[in-house]
């Protein structure tokens, strides 16, 4: 794990206005900055950034968090890497726990692999220059320079070691290792790819860790991917998901596609929300990532055979994925079109407009079971139920499971609670409401106070005495939460840090929504334009009033003891005290 002291220094140095505004234009607006949200449509900006707070919130979708939160919605990144994003961009080296030898070894290999591949891409994109044959092809394919610079398509030339001129050492590991060069039996190497159109294939940090190269006309494979390395796994990576994340959030959607120069023809054609698949199915690892992406993902297949059965596994692959308020749809072209060849002849109108048609998951699932089955015969609905059993079981969205089964159910001539027995399905898994809370008047709201103004100032923390802590165990329900949170705010502001980004302190915490409405309240505050002195004045009456609250449900219950049973000598201690603390004035 990257120790927590080293992402608050980090997030203290990087500036979040820098970071988002790289992405997403930022207006000032007062003490804070403000844009339309990324991560919603809308029209009327609700997505605003504190400066000096560092974090952002939207007040539309709720979107919150910190610069590292930022880029791993809006990039798709996991945590380490946005960490490491961050950190290179203010020049820091992110420190790890002590690692294997193993370990380090192929932490180095891995970084050796994307120079190579780098290198090599840079010598493709020179031969593609330096080929007219190639410009032609792709200029007869509807493709401009800029599409390709964009893409950074190249061509890798025939003849067997042509990368013998670009790697001083043709024999160096790496080569083999990254999937550029093969050896025979003989042990002589020669280049993968030969006289085939190259496209890089590229993460979401840019680096490039593979290639598909195409063919210019006739040869077989039409397409030869790069084989599956340390740093490329095909069923995890999507083809043009770097160059495509702007663009999937202005559309709203996402475009899955079959091919390279199918993702690169929409995008010269001015749909640049797809990316593509890489020569294997949609995996469920493939749909995590899109949905991640985007709340709606269309699948597109031509409308053969082959097309329905790659729908078919796609859907397959995608049911334990699904989450409610997000839709999957599939698209089916014309017989004999593929998605470059329909934009290139109708445009990009006449695709989108396909687009709005095509089918909702829930209707292809069903389709899918009815064919080939005649639901008039209890032999033909057997089948429907015996081909829907293992599909049903991995829906796990509570809403789409229930209304998927109230359908096939219908079908079966079933209730759902027979679908449930006869087809061994289990019942969806339900949503309970949180139970309700017993709250002392009071209380909840000086305490709720006393957070949001912590989080806005960490200095009001020195208000508070470790003596105060134990005066709050009278508290219950939510408020104990809030006592929680707020003891471990007052304990991490004791490192000396100049700034606590809290965020990121309680990420993956069960208190992290709490935090989060807190910061978002925080807004609030801070538009009120108190000064430090008035926030000070504010959080120790909100302090006071919390702390003489839990006095007075101990006094409460004190009393009803008192009228029970009577007091023991202890108890009537306790109750004078508490009483005086009630009366004595706040003074610190």
């Amino acid at each position: 794990m990257i120790p927590q002291s080293f992402i608050q220094d980090l997030l203290n140095r990087v500036d979040i206005v820098e970071v988002i505004d790289r992405h997403v234009k930022l207006k000032r607006a007062g003490a804070n900055f403000s844009a339309c949200c990324p991560f919603h449509n809308e029209k009327t900006p609700s997505f605003t950034v504190s400066q000096t707070k560092q974090f952002y919130h939207c007040f539309g979708c709720g979107a919150h968090g910190t610069a590292v939160g930022f880029l791993m919605e809006y990039n798709g990144m996991g945590f380490i890497d946005a960490v490491r994003e961050l950190a290179q961009s203010v020049g820091m080296a992110v420190p790890e726990e002590p690692r294997s030898a193993e370990a380090r070894q192929k932490a180095s290999e891995d970084l050796g692999l994307h120079a190579v591949l780098s290198q090599a891409s840079q010598y493709y994109r020179g031969c593609l220059r330096d080929s007219p044959i190639a410009i032609d092809y792709l200029k007869r394919r509807g493709l401009s320079g800029e599409i390709a610079k964009q893409f950074g398509i190249g061509y890798a030339p025939d003849g067997w070691q042509n990368l013998a001129q670009v790697f001083t050492d043709y024999q160096q590991k790496s080569l083999l290792s990254a999937g550029l060069v093969k050896q025979n039996d003989e042990g002589r190497r020669y280049d993968v790819f030969r006289d085939r159109i190259m496209f890089p294939i590229v993460d979401v940090r840019g680096n490039i860790i593979g290639f598909g190269g195409r063919v210019l006309d006739k040869g077989e494979p039409k397409y030869l991917n790069s084989p599956e390395t340390p740093v490329f796994e095909k069923g995890r990576e999507l083809y043009g998901l770097f160059q495509a994340r702007r663009a999937i959030r202005d559309a709203g959607r996402v475009l899955v596609v079959e091919g390279y120069m199918d993702v690169v023809a929409l995008a010269q054609s001015g749909v640049g929300y797809a990316v593509a698949t890489l020569g294997t199915a949609t995996t469920p690892v493939h749909v995590q990532r899109l949905l991640r992406q985007s709340d709606e993902v269309v699948f597109c297949f031509d409308g053969d055979t082959a097309g329905k059965r790659a729908a078919w596994r796609a859907l397959e692959n995608s049911l334990a994925q699904l989450v409610d308020g997000k839709q999957l749809r599939f698209l089916f072209l014309p017989d004999g079109e593929d998605p470059d060849s329909y934009v290139r002849q109708h445009g990009r109108e006449s695709f989108e407009g396909l687009l709005q048609k095509a089918m909702p998951l829930s209707q292809f699932l069903i389709e899918g079971l009815l064919a080939g089955n005649d639901r008039q015969t209890p032999e033909g609905r057997a089948r429907i139920l015996q081909r829907a059993k293992p599909l049903l079981r991995q829906i796990v969205a509570p809403v789409m499971a229930l209304l998927i089964r109230k359908e096939v159910a219908e079908i079966a001539g079933l209730s759902p609670a027979e679908l449930e027995q006869h087809a061994d399905v289990p019942p969806p898994v339900t949503m309970s409401p949180a139970p309700v809370r017993r709250q002392a008047p009071v209380t909840p709201s000086a305490l709720r106070t006393a957070l949001e103004l912590l989080v806005l100032d960490v200095r009001l923390a020195s208000v508070i005495l470790p003596a105060d802590w134990p005066a709050l165990d009278n508290l219950a329900g939510s408020e104990r939460d809030i006592v929680a949170v707020l003891r471990r705010m007052w304990e991490a502001s004791g490192s000396g840090a100049p700034a606590m980004r809290w965020g990121e302190l309680f990420r993956g915490d069960e208190h992290e929504t709490l935090v989060r409405d807190a910061e978002a309240a925080a807004l609030r505050w801070q538009d009120r334009g108190l000064d430090s002195d008035a926030l000070m004045s504010e959080f120790r009456g909100a302090w006071r009033q919390a702390l003489d609250g839990s006095r007075r449900v101990r006094i409460r219950a004190l009393l009803d003891k008192s009228r029970l049973s009577g007091l023991s000598e202890a108890e009537q201690i306790e109750y004078r005290l508490l009483q005086q603390a009630l009366s004595a004035p706040f003074e610190k």
